[in-house]
């Protein structure tokens, strides 16, 4: 059984970090976060790892095995990162909370094919290891792990995790297999890496849960952390996606987050009914013609759909704006909550 604690904060709508373990979930909700001026070096007081070691960048997987094996070994807690690359201020907030808590940080950099559908940007989704590499530099992170798809995915790979129910609502709906791919690379990742803790976005909420339904159900030895949504100073969350925007999709694609500030609007001034809210939601993301939305839903905190919401419920997003396919969300709930 999960037992879930909520603790409320300023604006809690936008979610806080999440951390999963031992059956036991807690949420704490810690109010909009947009980018901020860091420690670059993504050093401090908490900062567990020995200063002279530098970073290693691997692409074998073998070569991970044995480096994972050494950091178990020398009695290290490995935090993994899971991205797929083209980096940005979101992924970095991830960075900097495991180096901030765990004595050994990799990030992985790996565009999984296997997620993405027929018809789909596999080709065309933004790919640059050497600004990754660079923007990765300052943070000083023990290993970059980028393999490469020939070897995840060897001729004769046929085996893949098939996650459940869940996968198959909302995102699962609009990128049927999306989810197969997904829980099959994060247990991968998990088995080269060997991580005690990994770190995920809430702005992938629905994969998050996903995940921690495949660390339970295989009794995986891992500690799952979700982050808060990192957003540009309008609104719009921090996505690889962006680069597909042009400049007036750009500027549309913040209805968005304006449909999740109204169903929060909504919902500190009262409303509980959620055909109602999600209505007004459709009724702004219609005022931008620009947007195309996919789907609006209103759910509990395990993604069940619901008619009356509570603190802790989440608004979910998706629309295509021009070229790029964008989702968002946001978790609802009073300062008191």
């Amino acid at each position: 059984m999960l037992s879930t604690s909520l603790a409320g904060g300023k604006a809690a709508a936008l979610g806080g970090p999440v951390a999963v373990q031992a059956g036991m979930v807690n949420l704490s909700y810690s109010g909009d976060v947009r980018p901020a001026h860091h420690n670059q070096t993504g050093q401090g007081a908490e900062d567990q790892r020995p200063a002279t070691e530098a970073t290693r960048f691997i692409v074998s997987l073998n070569e991970m095995r044995r480096v994972a094996r050494q950091l178990k070994e020398s009695g290290r807690q490995v935090g993994l990162v899971p991205t797929m690359g083209a980096l940005h201020e979101g992924h970095l907030s991830l960075v900097r909370r495991a180096r901030a808590e765990c004595s050994a940080t990799v990030v992985s950099i790996f565009v999984n094919p296997t997620q993405f559908g027929p018809g789909e940007d596999l080709a065309q989704y933004p790919r640059n290891l050497d600004r990754d590499l660079e923007l990765l530099k300052p943070y000083k992170v023990d290993a970059v792990f980028a393999p490469q798809a020939e070897e995840m995915y060897p001729p004769g790979f046929e085996t893949f995790v098939d996650p459940g129910g869940m996968a198959r609502i909302l995102e699962g709906a609009a990128r049927p297999g999306h989810f197969r791919g997904v829980a099959t690379v994060v247990l991968k990742l998990f088995n080269l890496v060997q991580p005690s803790v990994a770190y995920f976005g809430q702005k992938d909420f629905q994969q998050f849960l996903v995940i921690r339904k495949l660390v339970e159900d295989l009794n995986l030895a891992v500690e799952l952390v979700l982050c808060p949504i990192i957003r540009e100073p309008d609104g719009l969350a921090f996505s690889s996606r962006n680069a597909y925007l042009g400049p007036e999709d750009r500027r549309a694609a913040c209805a968005l987050y304006r449909s999740l500030a109204h169903a929060q609007e909504l919902f500190a001034a009262g409303e509980r009914d959620a055909s109602k809210v999600r209505e007004e939601m459709r009724r702004v993301l219609a005022a931008e013609p620009r947007v195309k939305p996919e789907y609006v839903a209103l759910t509990d905190a395990q993604l069940r759909f619901v008619s009356r919401l509570d603190a802790g419920c989440v608004a979910l997003v998706a629309a295509r704006v021009g070229p790029a396919r964008l989702i968002d969300n946001l978790i609802l709930g009073p300062p008191t909550s």
